[in-house]
């Protein structure tokens, strides 16, 4: 395969329309900024959180919907909501999910299920709806989960969430094994710490632990996350499946022994 555009064309997004679950949130709306500069057409999902600042943005709209993912209608509503509006879904960037802080012998059944029902489930659900969409049309597409370095590397307190982002790696890469031949790529992006509002007054201490850690020395912001989200949606990436992209300014290279 000879490839002629230049590598500013392969990024254009233009044309594309992009489903993002928990899109309401820091990580979601860095996510959709950076999908739409690019040129895509971005349909901005959430639970319950508003989108109205999301619906300003300069360049392709935000088309905004809710629903509840983890009820049995809620990842289909989503995925047939966009078609009908649309008539077309080119990429999936699968962001929705909670991270309950509770030591790992305190984990009942309850949060367990919770957090497997909103990180791991739901996602399967989508992910199996939006390629089965792709495949209908022979458009093949990109499918982005967005995991966390914690499925490299668990924290004390999120025993259960680390679980659910590691499986979350892995069905990434039998859902690439299985829709490959059908021109629809599946990947994971692992961020690490990132900014919010708020945070430097609630972690002090560990927002300057991070920041002595990390090679890159500071804490990501949700349009590094984004950025990573645009290369994998794009042509630029159009040879790359079933990998994790880890974003987290090198905090994984750091030696624990």
């Amino acid at each position: 395969m000879t490839v002629t555009e230049s590598p500013r064309d392969l990024l254009d997004l233009s044309g594309r329309v992009i489903v993002v679950t928990g899109a309401g949130g820091g990580i979601g709306s860095g996510i959709v900024n950076r999908l739409v500069a690019a040129g895509a057409t971005v349909v901005a999902h959430t639970r319950s959180s508003s989108t109205d600042h999301l619906l300003d943005l300069d360049g392709n709209p935000v088309s905004s919907l809710r629903a509840d993912l983890t009820s049995p209608d809620g990842p289909t509503n989503v995925i047939d909501s966009t078609l009908r509006e649309f008539d077309r879904l080119d990429g999936l960037v699968n962001n929705a999910g909670i991270q309950p802080v509770v030591p790992f012998d305190e984990i009942t059944d309850e949060i367990w299920s919770q957090t497997m029902d909103v990180n791991l489930k739901a996602v399967h659900h989508l992910t199996h709806l939006a390629a089965t969409a792709m495949r209908s049309r022979e458009t093949g597409g990109s499918i982005v989960h967005i995991a966390s370095i914690e499925a490299h590397q668990p924290t004390r307190v999120h025993g259960h969430y680390a679980t659910s982002k590691a499986a979350l790696v892995m069905l990434a890469k039998a859902a690439a094994l299985s829709y490959g031949r059908d021109g629809i790529r599946v990947n994971t992006v692992s961020p690490g710490l990132i900014t919010r509002p708020g945070l430097d007054e609630e972690w002090p201490d560990g927002v300057d632990r991070w920041k002595a850690a990390a090679p890159l020395t500071r804490l990501g912001t949700p349009e590094d996350v984004g950025d990573a989200c645009v290369f994998l949606c794009s042509d630029l990436s159009r040879w790359i499946t079933g990998i994790d992209l880890v974003v987290d300014g090198g905090i994984l290279t750091r030696p624990t022994w």
